[in-house]
């Protein structure tokens, strides 16, 4: 299926931290545009053990894109019961640390006589003073693979449907591109000719007064020489048929499966070139208001594009 480059997952998974104790680790994946494709993972340290499994999963399933993991865990709320009939379920008091910090408090006390004793809260947030249970790193290692996958698999899931939207889209601006060359391209010759006429006049007039050596028969010869010549180079079926091949290989890519991005930014520039031609060899208001619309609606499927994977 094609893809967006932009989406979201997230999974949770549980993880024991012995002694009773159980983590709720939380996996989340986001992808953004990239022209590559770019890994990125904010881990704590208890899940570094599993980047090189995330790497690989990514590295497999997404093509393009800047892909960021972050994972956070925090004790269950279950945890608080088992820790009313075990004291030591939420960690262990460091008496060594305990008694240094009590002792540095009462040098600092000596010295700043108003500052006030620590709080309990304090104490307990003091670096070392209580050494957590963290579990085993296999424990962890296993739990972030296994969110990492699920998350992973909901940024999938979320990439596809926005892809699936976004063909939507871009499906209908060819649709309208096609309108306008359906309408334009029949009545080109049209407006050539009626060019090709006020052209001629035109010469006539401004070549009359030099050329009245020569008969009237040369001059109006020579006149329609240059005016075919000219409408040579104005012609513009050719533009108008590559205009239309490209919008096809634009709907043969949007009907196809995986990375279309890159491809369909290259049609972008085609049709952005054939339509820049069409403005140039412009002999109408018409023609060239049709351009302009070609291009602002090429320039609505860039934009769209730059999403896709």
């Amino acid at each position: 299926m094609i893809s967006s480059m932009t989406g979201y997952g997230s999974a949770s998974h549980q993880v024991s931290l012995g002694a009773g104790v159980v983590a709720d680790l939380q996996v989340e994946c986001r992808a953004v545009n990239s022209r590559f494709l770019d890994l990125g993972f904010r881990l704590p340290d208890e899940c570094r053990g599993a980047e090189p499994a995330l790497r690989e999963m990514a590295t497999q399933s997404l093509s393009r894109g800047k892909v960021e993991f972050r994972a956070a865990w925090r004790v269950n709320s279950a945890a608080a019961g088992a820790a009313k009939s075990n004291p030591h379920a939420l960690g262990a008091m460091n008496q060594d640390r305990l008694d240094a910090l009590y002792t540095l408090q009462e040098k600092a006390q000596e010295t700043f006589t108003k500052a006030q004793e620590l709080s309990i809260a304090e104490v307990l947030r003091w670096p070392g003073i209580v050494s957590e249970p963290r579990g085993e790193e296999e424990g962890w290692i296993t739990a972030t693979i296994a969110a990492g996958r699920a998350a992973l698999e909901a940024l999938m899931d979320s990439r596809h449907a926005e892809g699936k939207a976004l063909v939507g889209v871009l499906t209908s601006i060819t649709s309208k591109m096609r309108d306008i060359v359906k309408v334009i391209e029949p009545q080109v010759p049209e407006y050539v000719a009626q060019y090709q006429a006020k052209l001629t006049e035109r010469l006539s007039e401004a070549l009359a007064a030099q050329e009245q050596a020569k008969s009237g028969t040369e001059l109006m010869e020579r006149i329609r020489q240059e005016v075919v010549l000219y409408a040579v180079r104005i012609d513009v079926a050719e533009e108008f048929a590559r205009l239309k091949t490209h919008l096809q290989a634009v709907d043969n890519a949007l009907a196809g499966k995986g990375p279309v991005g890159k491809r369909l930014d290259f049609l972008m520039q085609e049709l952005n070139r054939e339509a820049n031609t069409l403005s140039s060899k412009s002999v109408s208001e018409e023609c060239t208001q049709a351009a302009l619309e070609l291009k602002l609606l090429i320039e609505q499927m860039r934009e769209q594009v730059q999403n896709l994977e």
